[in-house]
């Protein structure tokens, strides 16, 4: 196995030395440009990263400051208006649509976790990327599998063409790596509580445990704070928030906190590091068979959950995140591999309320408790005295949006119960929509641009009727989930366009370069690259269309 490559092993090393771009000298150009001669033929390797909670308006906040990996992407074919088109803007629905090319609706992750309130354990909800049949698995602790995808992912369907293509995935989160890689994985790697791990009947390889080595000691050694690029004090401020403030952290590592590591820029650069490795490990790109490398990276949405997105953060997450991405391009470039890539997002995010309301957005608040399971469980026990025979009435609400009736309930009871449900939730000001599963079972599924859905298009695609909840709500604009506290301020879930709208980039060495304003969808990438590799599929097996990333030449999408 080849050596990784000297930069990411120097930055977790140093863990708080200046990157590239934190520089105050004029930044380097990238290290390649899409004005080289353009490879012959399909690319050896896809490399598909999803930049976790990377809003699209995070994109166009900090673009014109990026200098390395993003800067290179923003020399390719740029859709600065992508859309996970769906309700549910979670991580592992987001997830779920990158590389399979279908909405949650028929991926059939509609949420991170939903309930099954007849399951045979006691505990109802289910994780997405869980065997819940397995009696060692619970949602908070699962036996990883992907079982619950119901469709397959470009690199099983790369994998079913020729065998001897190779499908890997890495991510700090089980659920991206999973939702990404799909059922035919030849590694796949997540971040666990010792360091990065794998599916429970597989052997941690060498290129993981020497990460894992590395992180060890970092974390057991601590680091200073990390950089803040002059571009950054504009948002270094603190906003109070309860007891506590957000706006001004710097990320320093104490010693032997493994927690504050596995949520900081630095998990990022842990997370390429193990991608490069596995790069080497795999052999990926070596051969006349295209691979397929999934990169997600989650740092991003662990820095916006505990922090929102409009403090120093943020800025220095994405600017540690673009000398990261950078770096792993340096290492394929130095590798001589040729690769096309793809970048988008699972979902977007709003910024912590508190902050909203004092940059004119009054209506910022946080989601009302008596929209939670209990309290509502107990208003419809005492206005209609319907109780469950054991547990509660309803599993879900809150921020989930679906709510689930307990099982066991005679029919009249049932319907007595939602009925009220349905009552209590239209009355409510923070929801603006409620619909039932009959409903939404009736619908077509969606088509046209994503931007002019309605809101029942939405949800319904993310409906699925063996998995969503017997009701369904949605709150209004603003309305942010959850009690705030120093490692969670803010979220995401909604189906409003702030969750909804992420960016979408391609690149690859010479491809011309462009910018496309129109709406697509992340369920427009996996045509796009099935094209670009020669992968031909029946009609129908797309909920998306094939991107002409060519600048309008037609070539991509060619038969």
């Amino acid at each position: 196995m080849r050596p990784v490559f000297a930069p990411f092993a120097l930055a977790l090393a140093l863990a708080g030395a200046a990157p590239a771009l934190a520089q105050e000298a004029a930044p380097a150009p990238p290290a390649a440009t899409a004005a080289e001669a353009a490879p012959q033929g399909p690319p050896r390797l896809i490399v598909a990263i999803s930049v976790d909670q990377f809003a699209a308006d995070l994109f166009a906040q900090y673009r014109e400051h990026f200098s390395q990996g993003f800067a290179r992407l923003l020399t390719g074919a740029v859709f600065p208006s992508g859309y996970q088109s769906h309700a549910a803007t979670e991580t592992c629905p987001g997830h779920s649509t990158i590389l399979t090319g279908a909405h949650p609706a028929r991926t059939g992750i509609i949420a991170n976790n939903w309930y099954v309130p007849g399951l045979g354990r006691e505990e109802k909800r289910v994780y997405c990327a869980e065997d819940e049949t397995d009696p060692a698995s619970s949602s908070r602790e699962p036996v990883v599998s992907p079982d619950h995808l119901k469709v397959p992912t470009l690199g099983d369907l790369m994998k079913r063409a020729n065998p001897r293509a190779k499908n890997v995935a890495v991510s700090a989160k089980d659920r991206a790596a999973v939702m990404m890689s799909g059922h035919t994985a030849d590694a796949a790697y997540w971040l666990g509580t010792k360091g990065f791990t794998t599916y429970a009947d597989r052997q941690v390889s060498p290129a993981a445990l020497a990460v894992n080595s590395q992180i060890g000691a970092l974390v057991a050694s601590g680091a200073p704070a990390l950089p803040m690029p002059a571009w950054c004090a504009g948002v270094d401020r603190a906003v109070p928030i309860k007891d506590f403030t957000i706006g001004t952290f710097r990320f320093p590592l104490a010693a032997g906190d493994a927690k504050g590591f596995g949520r900081s820029p630095r998990v990022d650069a842990a997370t390429g590091d193990l991608a490069v490795r596995l790069v080497d490990e795999q052999g990926l790109g070596k051969d006349d068979v295209a691979d397929v490398l999934s990169v997600s990276f989650s740092a991003t949405d662990y820095v916006g959950h505990a922090y929102g997105h409009d403090g120093v953060e943020m800025c220095i997450q994405l600017a540690q995140l673009d000398a990261t991405i950078g770096t792993l391009f340096a290492a394929l470039d130095e590798r001589g591999i040729d690769y096309a890539v793809v970048l988008t997002a699972d979902h977007g995010g709003i910024d912590a309320p508190e902050r909203l309301r004092l940059h004119a957005y009054p209506g910022a608040q946080r989601l009302d408790p008596a929209l939670g399971a209990d309290a509502l469980s107990a208003a419809v026990t005492q206005a209609t005295g319907v109780a469950a025979k054991s547990g509660p009435l309803f599993y879900g609400a809150g921020g989930s949006g679906d709510v689930w009736i307990a099982d066991g309930l005679k029919m009249k009871d049932r319907e007595k119960a939602l009925a009220k449900l349905i009552e209590l939730l239209k009355a409510n000001p923070q929801v603006a929509a409620v619909y039932t599963k009959d409903e939404l079972a009736a619908m077509p599924v969606p088509e046209g641009a994503p931007q002019d859905w309605t809101m029942a298009e939405k949800v319904r695609a993310s409906f699925d009727p063996e998995r969503s909840g017997d009701v369904l709500m949605m709150t209004r604009r603003g309305v942010v989930p959850g009690d705030p506290s120093p490692s969670y301020t803010t979220t995401h879930g909604s189906p409003w366009d702030y969750d909804r709208r992420v960016p979408i980039l391609f690149w690859r060495k010479g491809l011309a370069g462009f910018e496309q304003p129109d709406p697509v969808e992340t369920v427009d990438i996996a045509p796009t690259l099935a094209a670009l590799v020669g992968l031909s599929e029946p009609e129908g097996a797309w909920d998306g269309r094939c991107l002409d990333i060519d600048g309008g030449s037609g070539d991509t999408c060619a038969p």
